[in-house]
């Protein structure tokens, strides 16, 4: 079963208007929708904005009985690597904002226990998108200091959930996918107007391929 983990509803709409839904549960205080989609069953949980929303809804699916996690959603670009409404394969993750440095050493993003700062995601060979490295933090902002931080670190894209999703999915066990469409880019103008006015054509280009991203999921 594919468990899919989205922030919003908006964004959920580019899998949901395809899916035959039989039940809707409510998982830890998740909506969490079963039914199918392409062919394929489905748990598709909600989880709204930020790092633990995600970690919950990754959980939400996981007990739902998903052997593989796809996450997908609109996000901002960081650099000229990037264009808006283009839609990515995540290929790694990390935690932006989470830092044990003091303690442990090592790079800003490595998370107690790991050697490395970004995880690596699963990367279906057909599907031929281009490929990014993710940065996620529980920031939503223009901030220069973390723009400056997360191309440091080589992310090319940044979100609220993607890293936090991978984290749980790597403790379980479990494979995920992760395809994001650009809504804003950094130095473009003010993120969150760039976000409101291209959210819903990123989220229709998500789901214009959403038929072949469920397909390249086993």
């Amino acid at each position: 079963m594919i468990g899919a983990v989205i922030a919003l509803d908006s964004e959920a709409e580019a899998l949901l208007d395809q899916m035959e839904i039989e039940n809707i549960l409510t998982v830890h205080g998740k909506p969490v929708y079963l039914g199918k989609a392409f062919g394929k069953d489905v748990a598709l949980c909600v989880c709204g904005v930020g790092k633990v929303n995600a970690a919950v809804g990754t959980c939400a699916v996981l007990e739902k009985g998903a052997d593989i996690v796809l996450n997908f959603g609109v996000a901002g670009g960081l650099c000229d690597q990037t264009e808006l409404t283009e839609v990515y394969l995540i290929d790694k993750a990390v935690q932006y904002d989470f830092d044990i440095t003091q303690l442990e050493g090592g790079e800003v993003g490595t998370l107690d226990g790991e050697t490395e700062n970004f995880l690596p995601l699963y990367v279906p060979a057909s599907l031929d998108y281009p490929r990014r490295a993710l940065g996620t933090g529980d920031r939503f902002n223009d901030s220069p200091a973390d723009h400056d931080l997360l191309i440091r670190l080589g992310a090319h894209i940044r979100d609220m959930e993607g890293a936090a999703i991978a984290q749980v999915c790597k403790y379980a066990g479990v494979p995920l996918v992760s395809v994001k469409a650009i809504s804003d880019v950094y130095g473009a103008g003010s993120t969150t107007q760039q976000f409101e006015k291209n959210l819903a054509r990123a989220a229709l280009n998500l789901k214009a391929f959403m038929g072949e991203i469920v397909g390249a999921l086993d």
